[in-house]
């Protein structure tokens, strides 16, 4: 996100000027033209705020190097200037890479940020004590813009929006939220959990399924190329001197000789429909489509949704305050579980029908099609003894335990499962390459 400012004048002479955050400064400038071609305004400047490297000395003492993020090399002397420091230079900072933050360093900074409000450190302290400890530029830098904008009286929520691209959509609208709320240190404390949960989960999912397909991949490539280049070298020897070959190196003979005249086939084959199945993920359709089935998996699949049930009720408990102002927590619980169709499913069926016929949260859920009957039921439970948001929270955290033993067994079985694999190929292998040691060519006839 950069933060663009711009200067116009209207027919009447007068000068206004105004500033927004945009993903890139293209987006902005198109805004701002749209903005003054709407109101009969003329464009006099439009700047962004960058980054100046700046040298300053304040008397006989060792002169100080720093950075700071401005939308003019002006700004940044008259700030220094106020502060009693002597500019020796200021520079614009000629290469810009700004990453997003580790998830490990925002998961740390939430944490903390909860510990020390429930210790009833003032908010403001809180932020200063942070910004000095942070090691990460981006991090630092959106968390000083943070900290600068709401003590001039920018509203919270949309302060951290701004730097969603640095936080999250999710995690920047709970802090936002959190800083205008009565209950902040909670809010803060069930976001960092949702945080680490969504962590150890992608690191057991990554367990899972990311390290075992990659085995099974470079174990594929192993076995073509010992298949496609290794054993030709021998076995054609044989074929040379027109000895007959037993049936598995005959076989494995031809699948070698397919192999390497067919091989750029093979190669397109292997790579083609996994950019195509990527490419096509990447659009809204795709995304849906895919987390639509991704639920229906076997044995991941269940882990993936009740995962999904566990996050939506976890935020949903935090949010909920009441029956009449339940819409907005179920909305945004949705949002937060990463899934497109579970959440297409809640904002299409669920909500519209407690809005519109003024159906209860149950029957609501129930239609859309995506909570178990295990949520069903607990959820009917609270809605009839008043007790939704204890009921949120008791299904987030039978869901949490349920989940976290499972996808530990699911990870050893995989693990049992790859090791079987590479043994049955490794014997494979030996099998083939034993029978061809046993070949013997023909004793010569004589006449």
């Amino acid at each position: 996100m950069i933060e663009v400012r711009f200067s116009a004048i209207k027919n009447n002479g007068q000068i206004l000027s105004g500033s927004l955050t945009e993903e890139n400064f293209s987006i902005a400038k198109k805004k701002i033209h749209k903005l003054a071609e709407k109101n009969q305004l003329k464009i006099r400047s439009i700047e962004k705020k960058v980054s100046f490297l700046y040298k300053i000395r304040k008397g006989n003492e060792k002169p100080i190097l720093g950075e700071q993020r401005a939308f003019s090399k002006e700004e940044v002397s008259n700030a220094l200037r106020k502060l009693g420091y002597e500019v020796i230079s200021i520079n614009r900072k000629l290469i810009e890479f700004n990453s997003k933050p580790p998830q490990q360093e925002i998961v740390s900074y939430v944490k903390i940020s909860a510990e020390l409000l429930d210790q009833k450190l003032p908010y403001s302290e809180i932020m200063t004590l942070l910004i000095n400890d942070i090691q990460n530029k981006t991090l630092k830098e959106a968390l000083k813009q943070i900290n600068n904008d709401l003590k001039k009286g920018g509203d919270s929520e949309t302060v951290f929006l701004r730097y969603q691209s640095v936080f999250g959509k999710f995690t920047a609208y709970m802090l936002g939220l959190a800083s205008k709320s009565g209950n902040m240190a909670e809010i803060y404390k069930a976001t960092a959990k949702f945080l680490e949960r969504r962590q150890e989960f992608r690191k057991n999912m990554k367990s899972a399924l990311v390290t075992p397909f990659v085995t099974i991949f470079i174990l594929f490539l192993a076995v073509i190329f010992y298949v496609g280049y290794i054993f030709p070298e021998t076995a054609k020897l044989f074929v040379k001197f027109k000895i007959q070959l037993p049936p598995m190196t005959a076989t494995t003979l031809v699948i070698s000789d397919f192999l390497m005249n067919n091989l750029l086939l093979v190669f397109i084959a292997m790579i083609l429909p996994p950019l195509a199945f990527i490419q096509f993920v990447k659009t809204k359709q795709g995304k849906m489509i895919k987390d639509k089935y991704i639920l229906k998996l076997p044995i991941m699949g269940s882990l993936i949704h009740k995962t999904c049930i566990e996050v939506f009720c976890r935020v949903f408990y935090t949010l909920y305050s009441g029956s009449a102002e339940s819409i907005e927590p179920i909305r945004i619980a949705a949002e937060a579980t990463g899934n497109d169709y579970f959440e297409h499913r809640i904002k299409n069926i669920a909500i519209p029908m407690m809005i519109k016929r003024g159906v209860g949260i149950t029957e609501a859920f129930e239609a859309s099609g995506v909570f178990t009957e295990t949520a069903i039921s607990r959820f009917h439970s609270g809605e009839e003894t008043g007790t939704i948001k204890n009921t949120a929270l008791q299904l987030a955290n039978y869901y949490e335990s349920e989940t976290v033993y499972r996808l530990k067994n699911i990870i050893e079985m995989i693990q049992v499962f790859i090791a079987m694999i590479i043994m049955i190929v490794m014997i494979g292998l030996t099998l083939i390459s034993a029978e061809t040691a046993t070949i013997s060519p023909k004793p010569p006839v004589m006449n």
